[in-house]
């Protein structure tokens, strides 16, 4: 089991930049690029983009920071454009909550230099410290929406994609992919058991509750990763996570909202059928292989978990994916897991270069249709993609619903600069393992974050 574990640890090690391998591999077209010109080699202390700028040299080479799953972006654009010069430095992405990007720019402030020219990040809350002032420098991400980046490409992000990358109306990133929640499921054994497929988080619940009683053993979820809030709170859109401005956060966990699917998941947790148990380790693929019926996940699950002879392995023909569910009297919302971010450099020498790098990588067919592992951010690439994946004949229904759950991710869950899954795993993972209440948590919980977010200079209402 040694291969199978190191296989599965390496997928979790990538958790937030990797969106599972999904089949699939057609598209043609590479999108054309353009940028009005940034001024030559004629520098000023402000540029016309609405932050200092050095003097520009469009010949300059850029520097480019990625982790090892968009090496074959990299691969993409210098096919596309071979007289632009790149120098590629490969690091960890700030996976895992690393902050290794935020701590190397920390250490160029000081220095005065150094600073790379695009970085991709695995992580949505770089823009909460990079749009900000570090050491006495200027902020290091480039403003994208004030000329830099042309209006048309920006507006053709699937709505709500950049509000990560958004502060205070200004945009400093550009998203990747998405990462939205939908519900996963075995038709097969859904059609076996006689259940019908819920639309719901009520009748989720009621299926959960007849699993245990009629066919134990099988499952309608996990608790056991440290993005379970992500999935199940976000999409109730319970406070928690209330980032309302560059130094302010708003937390409440005593509400309906969070209480609800906080009293849904101690019933599922005590009979067994959503275990407190990570979707990423050996046991869970052992115990659980040909029995996951319901798998409220992000849209990268269709590769990391289920289409992954290392995971789950579903056969083709049995998963089907299905639209977030709603609380009865309350319009469907849902939350989001991941998804990466590409930056542009304040300080870059040669922005023209930078920027056609940058919209390249998330906009143009060669990479994001053709070899993009993760449902694209830009929709009409994202469009193609679905076609893409829907032609191998693998999933038991169409990927429409991946599309509907775009636009309904809640905005109400901010991406500020702490992390509410680290949060969640020294908090409420070892306390649900030892028998507790999450209803009988939430106290606990909010104190963390409110503890958390004042540690990082944020205002708590």
């Amino acid at each position: 089991m040694g291969d199978k574990t190191k296989d599965t640890n390496m997928v979790r090690n990538k958790l937030h930049g990797y969106t599972g391998r999904v089949i699939g591999g057609v598209g043609v077209l590479a999108v054309a690029l353009t940028l009005a010109a940034c001024g030559g080699n004629s520098g000023s202390s402000v540029g016309s983009y609405g932050f200092p700028q050095v003097t520009q040299d469009d010949k300059a080479p850029i520097t480019v920071w990625v982790d090892a799953d968009r090496s074959s972006a990299v691969d993409a654009f210098k096919k596309a454009n071979p007289g632009v010069k790149l120098n590629v430095v490969t690091y960890d992405g700030s996976a895992n909550g690393s902050n290794s990007f935020r701590t190397k720019v920390q250490l160029f402030d000081r220095a005065g230099s150094g600073w790379p020219d695009v970085v991709f990040s695995s992580q949505n809350n770089d823009a909460a410290w990079a749009s900000q002032k570090s050491n006495g420098k200027q902020a290091f991400a480039a403003v994208l929406n004030s000329g830099l980046v042309p209006k048309a490409t920006l507006d053709n992000f699937t709505q709500g994609s950049l509000a990560p990358c958004t502060v205070e109306g200004k945009v400093y990133c550009l998203r990747n992919d998405l990462a939205q929640v939908v519900l996963w499921y075995n038709k097969s054994l859904l059609d076996k058991f006689g259940y019908s497929l819920p639309t719901t988080w009520e009748e989720y619940q009621a299926i959960g509750e007849k699993l245990a009683k009629e066919h134990p053993g099988y499952i309608v979820g996990a608790v056991g990763d440290s993005f379970a809030p992500e999935i199940y709170f976000w999409g109730s859109k319970c406070q928690a996570n209330g980032i309302t401005g560059p130094t302010s956060v708003t937390v409440n966990t005593d509400s309906t909202e969070c209480k609800r699917v906080a009293s849904m998941l101690d019933t599922l947790i005590k009979n067994g059928t959503v275990p407190n148990l990570s979707v990423f380790t050996p046991e869970f693929v052992k115990k659980y292989s040909d029995k996951v019926v319901l798998m409220p996940g992000p849209a990268w699950y269709a590769g990391a978990i289920f289409n992954n002879p290392q995971s789950l392995n579903v056969p083709a023909g049995q998963l089907g994916v299905a639209a977030p569910l709603a609380w009865q009297g309350d319009s469907a919302a849902t939350g989001n897991v991941g998804g990466g971010t590409w930056f542009i450099s304040s300080h870059a020498k040669n922005l023209k270069a930078a920027e056609k790098f940058v919209e390249f990588v998330t906009t143009a067919d060669d990479y994001q249709v053709n070899l993009a592992p993760g449902y694209p951010a830009y929709a009409p690439a994202a469009d193609k993609w679905i076609k893409k994946q829907e032609s191998s004949g693998y999933y038991a229904t169409d990927l429409g619903a991946l599309i509907k759950a775009g636009p309904q991710i809640w905005t109400g869950w901010g991406s500020g600069v702490f992390s509410q899954e680290a949060i969640w795993a020294k908090t409420m993972t070892p306390a649900i393992a030892g028998g507790k209440s999450l209803v009988d948590l939430l106290p606990e919980w909010e104190t963390a974050i409110k503890n958390q977010a004042q540690v990082n200079g944020y205002t708590v209402k």
